[in-house]
């Protein structure tokens, strides 16, 4: 649907679309996240004495935990198939914002050079900055050593992932494209919400995370394959979930 083509009705039901979409999503989560941040901010400590578990034991007991942790999955999915659907349901089909079969080859190799794109200077990034005083000290995984713990891992970095890069890459930028919004004021909101639910990391996780809104946002538009995106994005979470949960206590560098 082109921009001029669009009714001011259209165009309303398009934001309120949105509203309520990121209201009950990421953009929720971003909420959640800045008052979080506050009130690391407002404790004593100085942030990098403070410290954050993106994967954390909801409960001492071992199965029912691992029952918590795959709904935490679930809803990541449901989220991100929330996002395709409705595209889907308004005409888009998903083949035009690159989630298909065609190359599944290619999209594995732009995805994991993506992931070496970000992931290594991140890495670098958040190490700075935590040193400098301006992140919190971020603890991928925090889970128990059960027999469970990498498959639950690895599928809520792969959740992430498809969440993510379908709600606020695929989903997002094409909405706002479609009420006329130019491709780089689609990419600079898309960015923008990629850091704000990282907020509660500091100051260092919604920078890092800016940048790599911008770079994975402007790769889908001159490539319109979302499947790289999410490749590199899983593998990114991958090294950093099951890695840092594999290596704790053996590398002197890992909080």
């Amino acid at each position: 649907m082109l921009s001029e083509q669009v009714t001011p009705v259209e165009r309303r039901a398009v934001r309120i679309e949105l509203a309520l979409v990121f209201g009950a999503t990421l953009g929720l989560s971003g909420l959640r996240s800045l008052l979080s941040l506050l009130d690391s901010l407002l404790r004593p400590e100085p942030l990098n004495q403070q410290s954050v578990a993106i994967n954390a034991p909801r409960t001492a007991l071992n199965l029912l935990d691992l029952a918590y942790q795959l709904t935490s999955v679930l809803q990541l999915a449901v989220w991100g198939g929330l996002g395709a659907y409705l595209l889907w349901r308004g005409g888009i089909a998903l083949r035009e914002i690159g989630l298909d079969r065609r190359r599944p080859g290619r999209d594995v190799a732009a995805g994991v050079g993506l992931a070496a794109l970000i992931g290594l200077p991140g890495l670098a990034f958040y190490l700075g900055t935590r040193a400098l005083g301006l992140n919190l000290t971020v603890l991928p995984s925090t889970l128990d050593a059960a027999w469970w713990r990498p498959v639950v891992l690895t599928l809520s970095a792969l959740a992430n992932a498809w969440a993510e890069e379908v709600l606020v890459v695929g989903f997002l930028i094409t909405r706002l494209r479609g009420i006329g919004w130019s491709e780089n004021r689609s990419l600079l909101a898309s960015a923008l919400l990629r850091g704000s639910y990282h907020l509660y990391q500091g100051f260092g996780g919604f920078v890092g995370n800016v940048i790599m809104g911008l770079v994975y946002g402007r790769v889908w538009q001159r490539t319109n394959r979302l499947w790289a995106l999410v490749v590199g994005h899983a593998v990114i979470d991958v090294v950093a979930f099951v890695g840092y949960s594999v290596f704790r206590g053996s590398v002197s560098w890992l909080p």
